[in-house]
């Protein structure tokens, strides 16, 4: 019997793009809706010509085709029992066009990427979804994504300057052609011709175009745009615009070009409260007839959920809730006596409010405000209770029937015991979300979902509302098209996807469904699992920060992956033999692509609005698979630290001497004990670092005085003895001669060779030897840092942040020595810039510690121009990483080294000795500490310069 691989592979799909494991199938099936459909194969597409010889094969063998990149979407439209397309790694880039009026994109790069390279050029792309950082361009278009700020004018419909597309048929059209349409009638004639009798027949009819008008007047994506049949003449154009916004059913978006917006340079944003739902909902036609651009409503439940955020605004922190709601709004403007004005123009209705934040046009604290609100969905969700979805409505209203509405919302709520139910959103545009929980793995959950879908829809359509604004119409909506737009309209729409799709292969059972049932099958259950596990609502949020999302999985896929493990056991348990030998295949493939290649960095807890550190998950899993031989030679590593970093130090030097026998001494050994435990000694290698040499001795705390200098106590970082530095002594020498320099004492411990921060351990699952290794710190320091009176430090961000994790509740403060150089050192030294154009790489350390602007502050000191390239990302070299798995390495810098080659930089730098290995590795160029760099511009006899 033919495998699908086969049957693929004979209408010329590349066999080795098509993956049928069940661990692929698994982690690629789950998306941020509450639906699940298992893919028979995923197919990774990386350009155009795959995307035609696929779109061939699935037609030829009745295959169900979907297209997915980012995943972010809710409403049940990127899942499918067919074949999943994955076009989010081969479909990356940005053009930016006519001095950044116009911008060309592929449909896997994200909002986020596409503004930061506008941003030198004052523009912005219209759509602003809350998912930016995850979203991409291909799901932007495919439902018409919107956002905060944007409106109804700001939607991809209406930026939309040209698209590429690729029809079921092969046919690729580009409206972007001066003679698109000519080419069209060419090469699609009854679609031409269809798309033209469609458009004449329904302009013929005055009682459907003022409906289509009606419709389309607010924020809508249920169904098919009609209105371009309105709004363009060309069938090319109308073709364009109906993809936009078609859920991925009538054609693939190889390419999308975009009119952009201006960045308006000045904002206020503030959190105006009041005390209840009805006051906020009253409020808004004059707060939007002050000029406000974006009013974002927060209910009760939602403004508890935002509390408990660590990013909590002060006016936030101080209420009192108990029926209050909120309006985030923000006022934009050219120039600063333009949104004084607007400012004063809203003060009358923002003084009636019960508390909340002012305006403020502060960066820092309207970033916080922002966050709250962006960070919202998955936040509410994360907390909902364990072992049930979340489920998140889109709806939108005329304005003036928000207040009536969200009433009526809040008796279906009582009337079907959602009492934990949420609402937030785009108040301004009448387009309001709202979050139920529920348990789909049962019956009883399932029946009252269906019948609370019911009631909702009853209450949204009387008020002359659409069912969907901005989340698109899946299959969550998909049996209630007919009724919001009536059989004409309906039928108009079938034969849209009639003409474009006739073999019906793209994302059957998406949009539009006569199956009065549709939205209540393949319903997700969430089976609990782990603490990490449990509270993720699967929303991608994590993947763009990820370094291993382009070789294995993505924090989301792990814990995916997880969930479908532990839902395949549960199956084997009740006797089902098929799902124990597919849950020992998922066991058995899930140790390389979600333990081995996990850099465990953390940065995808940076990015998830519940914090859920998927790294520490990894970390336990290492733990749960080390034997007690292994943590027994742990705890033995940590009692003899000095002579490991030696040995360690040693082979590099003899690697380096004799870098052929030692690779293959490295590659036998990987054979024979496993790629996971032998470092790969291969490609350009350091020699082996110098001891730490400790100081001459401490004084006593009476030698200290609040006027003298600051006295750090510095713990070298172990990397620096173990790999060398380009420069003698590395950044624990330039440290040293920095704070010498600047009349700062520096205290290193006597045993300084011996302690390491824990890292190696702890990020292994080595438990007792991290244990270990603790103990000793606390030993080692507690004197020196006069129990806490005097900082302790290191001079390699990971290992600050190690430092940090050992010593956490025992009273000794820990810095990195980045952000004590920036603030103490720098302000008393004269630096001289070193370099022309520094390419400088923050770490995930760095980053998630808050001290990326002290970096800058140093890098900015020793170079005329700081660049930090646009794709930056963890490196994942992650201590030894890198060498056990140099292909994390590689996929993780890929992008960023690219940039980096191309920037013509005459220096390189960063803040931690294996990041350095590794983006020296990635890029050819020799990577330094900053502080290495500071130590040369800071030089008094100018020797440095």
């Amino acid at each position: 019997m033919r495998t699908l691989r086969d049957r693929l592979a004979a209408h010329g799909v590349r066999p080795e793009t098509v993956h049928e494991r069940v661990l692929d199938r698994v982690t690629a099936a789950a998306d941020a809706s509450h639906y699940l459909l298992q893919p028979q194969a995923l197919v990774t597409t990386s350009a155009e010509a795959d995307v035609v010889r696929l779109l061939a094969a699935c037609t030829a063998e009745r295959l169900p085709l979907t297209f997915r990149s980012g995943g972010t979407s809710l409403s049940g439209q990127a899942g499918t029992h067919g074949v999943l397309a994955d076009v989010r790694r081969g479909f990356r880039g940005v053009e930016v066009l006519d001095g950044g009026a116009r911008v060309r994109v592929a449909p896997g790069t994200t909002v986020r990427a596409v503004n930061a390279a506008l941003a030198p050029h004052g523009r912005r792309l219209g759509p602003d979804p809350a998912s930016d950082g995850a979203c991409t361009i291909g799901g932007v278009v495919a439902d018409n994504s919107s956002g905060m700020s944007c409106g109804v004018e700001g939607t991809s419909y209406h930026t939309l300057d040209s698209l590429r597309v690729v029809l079921p048929s092969g046919t690729v059209v580009d409206t972007a052609l001066p003679d698109a349409d000519a080419r069209l009638a060419h090469d699609e004639p009854a679609l031409h011709a269809g798309l033209a009798r469609l458009r004449d027949a329904l302009r013929a009819s005055p009682g459907l175009v003022a409906e289509v008008r009606r419709q389309f007047s607010v924020k809508n994506t249920m169904g098919y745009g009609l209105n371009s049949l309105l709004d363009h003449d060309e069938p090319a154009q109308v073709l364009a615009h109906l993809v936009v916004g078609s859920e991925g059913t009538l054609a693939f978006v190889s390419s999308a070009t975009f009119r952009t917006l201006p960045v308006r340079p000045f904002a206020a944003t503030g959190l105006l409260v009041v005390d209840e739902l009805s006051r906020a909902t009253d409020a808004l036609p004059a707060l939007v007839g002050s000029g406000a651009v974006a009013l974002e409503l927060l209910d009760t439940r939602s403004l508890h959920v935002a509390a408990g955020d660590a990013r909590a605004t002060p006016g936030l922190r101080a209420l009192r809730l108990e029926r209050q709601a909120a309006l985030l709004v923000e006022y934009q403007a050219e120039s600063a006596d333009e949104l004084a004005a607007l400012v004063e123009q809203g003060a009358p209705v923002l003084a009636t409010g019960v508390g909340g934040d002012p305006l403020t046009s502060d960066p820092a604290a309207r970033a916080d405000l922002w966050h709250l609100r962006k960070g919202l969905y998955a936040a509410v969700a994360g907390a909902r209770r364990r072992g049930t979805t979340a489920l998140l409505e889109d709806v939108a209203v005329p304005v003036a029937d928000l207040t009536a509405t969200c009433a009526a919302l809040d008796d279906v709520f009582a009337a079907h015991g959602y009492d934990d139910a949420v609402v937030f959103g785009h108040a301004k545009d009448g387009n309001i979300h709202f979050m139920i929980s529920e348990d789909l793995g049962e019956a009883a959950g399932q029946e009252r979902y269906a019948r609370f879908t019911d009631d909702m829809v009853d209450v949204v359509l009387a008020r002359g509302g659409t069912l969907k604004a901005e989340h698109g119409t899946g299959r969550v909506m998909a049996p209630f098209v007919r009724r919001q737009y009536g059989d004409d309209l309906y039928a108009v729409m079938l034969e849209v996807k009639a003409f474009c799709d006739p073999s019906g292969v793209l994302n059957p059972g998406v949009l539009l469904s006569d199956d009065p049932q549709a939205h209540l099958r393949d319903l997700k259950s969430v089976p609990e699992v782990e603490e990490e596990v449990d509270a993720c609502v699967e929303c991608g949020f994590c993947e763009p920060v990820c370094p291993s999302r382009d070789l294995t999985l993505t924090p989301r896929q792990r814990i995916i992956a997880r969930r479908a493990e532990a839902g395949l056991r549960a199956a084997a348990a009740a006797g089902d033999d098929e799902a124990a030998a597919r849950a020992d295949e998922l066991a058995a493939d899930y140790d390389y692509a979600g333990v081995q290649t996990c850099a465990v960095d953390s940065m995808c807890q940076t990015a998830c609005p519940v914090s859920i550190d998927t790294g520490q998950l990894v970390r336990r899993l290492r733990a749960q698979e080390q034997g007690r031989l292994a943590q027994a030679v742990g705890r033995t590593a940590a009692r003899h630290w000095a002579g490991a970093t030696r040995a360690a130090g040693a082979a590099l030097d003899v690697a380096r001497r004799a870098p052929g026998l030692t690779e293959a001494a490295s590659r036998g050994g990987r054979r024979v004990l496993g790629e996971d435990r032998v470092p790969l000694y291969a490609g350009p290698m350091p020699g082996g670092g110098s001891r730490r040499a400790p100081s001459a001795g401490a004084p006593t705390p009476a030698a200290r005085t609040d006027a003298a200098p600051p006295a750090v106590v510095l713990l070298p970082s172990c990397t620096g003895a173990m790999f060398g530095s380009p420069t003698d002594g590395g950044a624990h020498a330039a440290f040293l001669a920095l704070c010498e320099r600047a009349g700062v004492e520096v205290r290193v411990p006597a045993d300084a060779d011996t302690l390491c921060c824990g890292m190696p351990w702890s990020s292994k699952g080595l438990t007792a030897g991290a244990a270990e290794m603790s103990r000793r710190l606390v030993a080692s320091l507690a004197d020196l840092t006069e129990r806490g009176r005097v900082p302790v430090l290191t001079d390699s961000a990971s290992c600050s942040e190690g430092l940090a994790k050992s010593l956490r509740g025992e009273g000794l403060g820990v810095e990195d020595a980045v952000s004590f150089a920036a603030r103490e050192l720098l302000p008393r030294l004269a630096a001289t810039p070193v370099a022309r154009r520094l390419a400088l790489h923050p770490t995930c350390a760095s980053t998630r510690a808050g001290h990326d602007a002290d970096l800058r502050a140093l890098a900015a000191a020793v170079a005329e121009e700081v660049f930090v390239p646009p794709s930056w990302g963890c490196c994942a070299f992650a201590g030894d990483r890198g060498l056990l798995h140099p292909e994390l390495t590689e996929a993780a810098t890929a992008a960023q080294a690219a940039e980096v080659r191309a920037a013509g930089a005459d220096a390189h730098a960063s803040c931690n000795r294996t990041c350095e290995l590794g983006m020296t590795r990635a890029t050819g160029e020799t990577y330094e500490n900053v502080l290495v760099l500071l130590e040369r511009a800071t030089r008094v006899d100018g020797a440095g310069a």
